[in-house]
C-alpha cells in the first residue's frame, strides 16, 4: 500500500499555507459541531460527518483514493485493537462459535443474496432501475454486493456508543464481535469475486482449483492472524509492564502496539485485522504487574485518538464523492439498501439460527444491527478499479459503471446508517428487549 500523498491545489489561484490551515481547521471544527448536532437528533455521528464532507466538497483539497485507503487501514486497525481491549473473554464465551459462524457465513449468504437483487434490478450501467435479468453484468453486481457484504466495525462501534444502554449488553457484545471478525471475511470474499470474474479462468475445471486456492489463503491468513495476535499480545504485555511509567505514555505505546500487530501480521502473511483484534483481546484479559496499567486506562487513552481518526476517514470519504455524480445512482442505491436491510441481512442471520444461543426476537435485533460504514466505501475503490477487466463489460460502459458503482455503495451506506442507526433503540423496545439494569448498589450503601 502506498504512503498517503495529500496534495493541496487551487483551480484558479495559488493558496497560501496559512489559508489552507485555516480552512482545514474550520472543517474539523465543523465536523465536531456536526457530530454533536447529529447525536442530539439521534443520527449516528459518523453519518453526519460523512454528509458534511459531501456537502462542503472543497475542490482545492485533492485527496487520492490511495491516501484515503491508507488512513482508513490505520483507523480500522486501531478500532479493532480498541474493540479487543473492550472485550472480556467471559462476555463472548457463550456465543463464540455462533459469532464466528455469523461473521463468516453471514458475509457469504448476504453477499450472494444482495448480488442477485442488484443484478435483477439495476440497469446495464447501474444508473437506474430496470427490472429484469441479464442487464447489469453479473460480475459487477457481485462486486457491489461484496463491498456491502460485511458489517463494519467502525460504524458499529460508533453507533452503539451513541445508542448507549438501549441495546442489551449481551447483544452489544455479539454485534461488536461479529463486526470485528467479518471485515477480513469481506475483504477475502471480494478477492474471490475478483479472481473468478477477472477473466483468468480458461477452462471450466479451473474454477474448483481457484476456489480451493482462495479458501486455503483465507484459512492461512486467519490461522496466522490468530497465532501472531497471541504472540504479539505477549510482547505487548511485556512492553506495557516494563516501558510505561506515566499514564501519558499509554497513548504512544497503545498506537505503536496496534500498528505493530497489524503490520507484522500482514508482512508475515497473516490477517492484520484478526491479529490486531486478538492482541487487544489478549491485553484486556491479561493481568498486569504494573499497577498503572489496566484495560480501562488503555481504553480511555485510545478513545480520543480513535474518535479523531474515525471522524477524519468519514470526512475524507465524503469529500472524495462528487455529489453531482451521485445523483444517477440514487434510485438503484435505494433498492440495494432495501434489499440489504430487509432481505439479505435478515436471511443471512436466519440461516445461522440453528447455531444461535439467542431467541428469535434477539436475532431480529441482530439482523437490524448490520451496519455498513467505512469498509464498504474503501472496498468500492478496489471494485471500481477492477470494472474494466470484468467479463461482459463493454468499454463504452466502463466510465458510467465506475461512477455509478461508487454511488450505489455510498447511497447504501448513508441509508443504512440513517435508518438503522435511528431505529435501533426503538426496535429494541418494540421487541421487548429491556436494556441492562444499572449495577445494584453495595449492601452497605443500600443500608444507609
Amino acid at each position: 500500500m502506498q504512503a498517503p500523498t495529500l496534495s493541496t491545489a487551487l483551480l484558479s489561484q495559488q493558496v497560501s499555507l496559512p489559508l489552507v490551515m485555516v480552512v482545514i481547521g474550520a472543517i474539523f471544527l465543523g465536523t465536531l459541531a456536526i457530530s454533536r448536532f447529529s447525536l442530539r437528533f439521534g443520527i449516528p455521528a459518523v453519518l453526519g460527518v460523512l454528509l458534511f464532507g459531501l456537502a462542503i466538497n472543497p475542490k482545492f483539497i485533492s485527496v487520492s483514493h490511495s491516501s484515503i485507503e491508507w488512513i482508513h487501514t490505520l483507523t480500522l486497525a486501531m478500532l479493532l485493537f480498541y474493540a479487543g481491549l473492550c472485550t472480556e473473554i467471559n462476555s463472548i464465551r457463550g456465543f463464540l462459535k455462533y459469532g464466528l459462524i455469523l461473521a463468516f457465513g453471514g458475509v457469504l449468504v448476504s453477499t450472494l443474496l444482495l448480488g442477485l437483487i442488484v443484478w435483477s434490478t439495476a440497469s446495464p450501467n447501474a444508473g437506474g432501475i430496470a427490472l429484469g435479468f441479464h442487464q447489469l453484468p453479473l460480475p459487477v453486481a457481485l462486486l457491489i454486493a461484496a463491498c456491502l457484504g460485511s458489517t463494519d466495525a467502525g460504524a458499529t462501534l460508533s453507533v452503539l456508543e451513541g445508542v448507549g444502554s438501549g441495546i442489551p449488553r449481551r447483544l452489544r457484545a455479539l454485534v461488536e464481535f461479529e463486526s470485528s471478525m467479518n471485515d477480513p471475511a469481506a475483504i477475502l470474499f471480494l478477492g474471490i469475486v475478483l479472481t473468478l470474474s477477472g477473466g483468468s479462468i480458461s477452462r471450466e475445471q479451473d474454477v474448483p482449483l481457484l476456489l480451493l486456492g482462495q479458501v486455503q489463503m483465507f484459512v492461512q491468513k486467519l490461522g496466522s492472524g490468530l497465532v501472531l495476535g497471541v504472540l504479539l499480545g505477549l510482547v505487548a504485555s511485556f512492553c506495557l509492564n516494563r516501558l510505561v511509567h506515566r499514564k501519558e505514555e499509554l497513548l504512544i505505546l497503545g498506537i505503536s502496539l496496534g500498528m505493530l500487530s497489524y503490520g507484522i501480521s500482514e508482512m508475515l502473511g497473516g490477517s492484520g485485522l484478526i491479529s490486531v483484534y486478538i492482541t487487544g483481546l489478549f491485553l484486556c484479559n491479561f493481568h498486569f504487574s504494573n499497577s498503572r496499567i489496566t484495560p480501562s486506562s488503555l481504553q480511555e487513552t485510545l478513545l480520543p485518538f480513535n474518535t479523531m481518526t474515525t471522524i477524519t476517514v468519514f470526512l475524507l470519504f465524503g469529500i472524495a464523492m462528487d455529489p453531482v455524480l451521485l445523483l444517477p445512482s440514487i434510485s438503484e442505491g435505494v433498492v440495494a439498501a432495501a434489499g440489504l436491510m430487509l432481505i439479505a441481512r435478515p436471511l443471512s442471520v436466519l440461516a445461522m439460527q440453528a447455531w444461535s444461543p439467542f431467541n428469535l426476537r434477539e436475532s431480529v435485533l441482530i439482523s437490524w444491527c448490520g451496519l455498513r460504514g467505512a469498509v464498504p466505501l474503501s472496498l468500492s475503490f478496489a471494485a471500481v478499479e477492477a470494472i474494466p477487466s470484468l467479463p461482459g463489460v463493454e468499454q463504452t460502459q466502463v466510465a458510467s459503471l465506475q461512477t455509478n458503482v461508487a454511488g450505489i455503495v455510498f447511497t447504501v451506506v448513508m441509508l443504512n446508517l440513517l435508518l438503522q442507526g435511528l431505529s435501533l433503540p426503538h426496535l429494541s423496545r418494540w421487541l421487548g428487549l429491556q436494556p441492562d439494569a444499572p449495577a445494584a448498589p453495595p449492601a452497605a450503601a443500600a443500608a444507609r
